[in-house]
């Protein structure tokens, strides 16, 4: 039998299944054994809410040939940290009584900005999606038979899948989270409740998210009860294919997010004209109301990967002007995600693991450093520097050092979100998926893999 070519995006998917599942089964034996050494970061505290580190390798600029990149530099580090914020970050003292970093590299810690952290496997018995399951509508009608064997381990699994992306140096997410008849309003509470259990260790921003559509499961009063119990985002899911009325929904959205005060984060599958229009619907709305510039996400949004050159273009300078951002996960298909064309218009692109080892994808890890990994390679960022730019969908935009190759971060006064991790750069953690060691969570140390 001949050997079959394989594409360069066959090998890469390949590659990030191999990865996925590697990554679990390392992840399931090591949170059994790594968790918070609260009592040896005690050792270190000092008046008031503070930590120091020694040995922290931090990046202090760019080795260059010619015109090119070709190295980073760093150098070794105090880190003094108090009441949540950096204090200090001074030239190195191997025998400064202090917490000891080992030479492990100091990185803003990471950001999951599209998860559902209320609906998960994750912690319980393996099970794989069912095949008979492929299409938005099929998932709907499996849902309401799920769901309600699902809601009272909901809590205890969602708390687990905050430790798994702890694990992989993630201290904040923004969860979409049921709110439709089948469930009500008990998804949401109990979401609520595992984030209230892991408040000192975690932040959240919540989604009021219709998983079975506002209009096609009637549950505009469900979102609205929603909207005034904490929720940060007023969702919505595909307001054509699904909901049937695209500008119904998206005015209900829209109007609800304004009475409450809320930002936007719309699910949207959609392609072709449906998916086309709902965009452009979505920003003249926003454009109406400029309380909502800054606010308003499309998820997803897989319509833009199918745009020709000039449309595209067209609708990226759009959403940058409207400050629209787009929440991609960075999906392997037929068709990939034209990234460097928002980046290159200014939108506002950030990444999250969506659904991890549930009724929806069997798959998911729970590292974001693999999601920009991932896109590394998709779209060639091969090069020292461009690896190192890769970095800001992990970590929303801040990077240790700008363009210019000029430290920026961590200045003093910054918050204290950081994770440590096993790598002598940036480039070197997006390239290998560097193993995070430790993830200080606002000042505080809430994961470590070893004795740091």
């Amino acid at each position: 039998m001949a050997l079959q070519p394989i594409t360069r995006k066959d090998f890469i998917k390949n590659s990030a299944m191999l990865l996925a599942g590697s990554t679990l089964a390392s992840c399931t034996g090591m949170l059994a054994t790594a968790q918070p050494q609260a009592a040896e970061q005690n050792s270190y505290m000092a008046a008031g809410n503070a930590l120091t580190l020694k040995n922290v390798r931090l990046e202090t600029g760019f080795e260059y040939e010619g015109d090119e990149v070709v190295s980073t530099k760093t150098d070794l580090f105090i880190l003094e940290i108090l009441d949540g914020k950096v204090k200090a970050v001074l030239p190195n003292n191997p025998d400064a009584n202090a917490m000891d970093a080992q030479g492990l590299l100091l990185l803003p810690a990471f950001k999951d900005m599209h998860i559902h952290l209320d609906k998960t496997f994750y912690g319980g018995p393996w099970q794989a999606r069912r095949k008979k399951n492929r299409t938005v509508q099929d998932m709907i009608a499996y849902e309401q038979q799920v769901l309600p064997k699902m809601l009272p381990t909901s809590t205890e699994r969602a708390e687990k899948l905050i430790e798994l992306l702890q694990s992989h140096g993630a201290n904040f997410a923004r969860s979409h989270v049921n709110i439709e008849p089948t469930s009500k309003l008990n998804s949401l509470q109990n979401l609520q409740q595992a984030l209230e259990n892991k408040k000192d260790s975690f932040d959240a921003e919540l989604v009021a998210f219709p998983q079975h559509g506002i209009l096609r499961s009637k549950s505009e009063q469900l979102m609205k009860e929603a909207a005034a119990m904490g929720i940060d985002f007023i969702g919505g899911l595909d307001p054509g294919a699904v909901d049937g009325d695209m500008k119904k929904s998206m005015d209900f959205v829209v109007q609800l997010a304004l009475d409450h005060k809320k930002g936007i984060d719309i699910h949207l599958h959609e392609g072709g004209a449906s998916g086309l229009k709902t965009i452009e619907y979505l920003i003249d709305r926003v454009n109406e109301n400029p309380v909502l510039q800054d606010k308003t996400f499309i998820s997803h949004c897989y319509v833009l990967a199918s745009l020709e050159k000039q449309k595209l273009e067209g609708v990226a300078e759009k959403l940058a002007a409207a400050k629209i951002g787009i929440i991609s996960t960075i999906p392997i298909g037929k068709q990939m995600m034209p990234i460097p064309a928002l980046y290159k218009y200014g939108v506002d692109v950030r990444t999250g693991n969506d659904s991890i080892i549930d009724h929806w994808d069997t798959f998911g890890t729970g590292s974001i450093l693999q999601k920009v990994n991932l896109m590394a390679q998709l779209y060639n960022y091969v090069s020292e520097f461009e690896l190192s730019r890769c970095l800001k969908l992990a970590t929303h935009n801040i990077l240790p050092l700008d363009d210019k190759g000029n430290r920026q971060w961590p200045q003093p006064g910054v918050k204290a979100d950081l994770v440590l991790v096993d790598a002598s750069c940036s480039a070197e953690a997006v390239s290998r998926v560097s193993p995070v060691r430790s993830l200080i969570h606002k000042g505080n140390i809430v994961y470590q893999t070893t004795s740091v």
